[in-house]
């Protein structure tokens, strides 16, 4: 299992997701940015855009994506 924050993969604090795969995490941020932005954050509100714009334009976001899952691979095993 490793950990990453939510502001690791692109958002503004610092809630930690835990996983056994980048996927994992990712999908967890992905959950994260929803529950927050549906709950009246709107600090989450830019890290939202940026994700829903990331899988519209998935070209363009498999940079984001595969650095996403280089800095997970270089985290520490807990």
């Amino acid at each position: 299992m490793k950990t990453m924050t939510c502001q690791q993969l692109g958002g503004p604090c610092d809630f930690s997701h835990r996983g056994s795969s980048a996927d994992e995490v990712i999908k967890a941020q992905d959950r994260h940015l929803r529950e927050m932005v549906d709950g009246g954050d709107r600090e989450h509100q830019p890290a939202l855009k940026d994700m829903k714009g990331r899988w519209k334009h998935p070209i363009s976001g498999m940079g984001w994506y595969r650095q996403a899952k280089r800095d997970f691979a270089a985290l520490p095993d807990e």
